[in-house]
């Protein structure tokens, strides 16, 4: 879980990798033009997964001042995961919730099943009530969740995943599986 919160930390990690992947390596402006990002967000972004020793340097290409960024062993294989996640949040329109930084954690960690508000703070470490709140109302206006009162007394509220919410959270663990190895 902690591999997901802080690949999806950076709202461009995933579709950085997912592009890398696709390429086979990039030019910093190509990536600034197909993802339509600022430099600064994309400096940002590819700086952490640098860090994370997810992306490097191409060191037999290019112009110092115009480097080529490839992928590590590493970041090949989370990037070939992450690939068909972006594509399928593409063709879905789901990109603008799913990239938030808590949306997909979310998701994964309802992949094991409907939860309890306190059960999901429990398992995402890190994670405000604030910011809880606001990834699944907006998970649930993506048609992602589904909320639902419970008739016991005192009432509760249980979050599960939907039809359409149940192909990311296999894709997800897609994601985090060559790290689990």
């Amino acid at each position: 879980m902690s591999t997901l919160v802080a690949l999806f930390h950076n709202r461009w990690s995933v579709p950085i990798l997912a592009e890398l992947h696709r390429q086979r390596g990039s030019r910093f402006v190509t990536l600034s033009r197909i993802l339509g990002l600022s430099r600064e967000s994309l400096r940002r972004t590819l700086a952490a997964l640098i860090d994370s020793g997810l992306v490097g340097r191409n060191p037999g290409y290019g112009h110092p001042l115009r480097p080529e960024y490839v992928l590590t062993s590493s970041g090949e294989r989370i990037a070939a995961a992450c690939r068909p996640l972006v594509d399928r949040l593409r063709t879905g329109g789901l990109e603008d919730v799913a990239l938030k930084k808590w949306s997909m954690p979310v998701v994964f960690a309802l992949g094991e099943g409907p939860m309890r508000f306190s059960e999901l703070r429990e398992r995402l470490e890190g994670i405000s009530p604030r910011a809880l709140t606001l990834a699944l109302k907006d998970l649930e206006a993506a048609g992602l969740v589904d909320r639902r009162v419970t008739d016991d007394y005192p009432p509760s509220t249980v979050y599960r995943l939907t039809r359409g919410g149940r192909p990311l959270a296999t894709l997800l663990r897609q994601v985090t599986a060559p790290t689990m190895r």
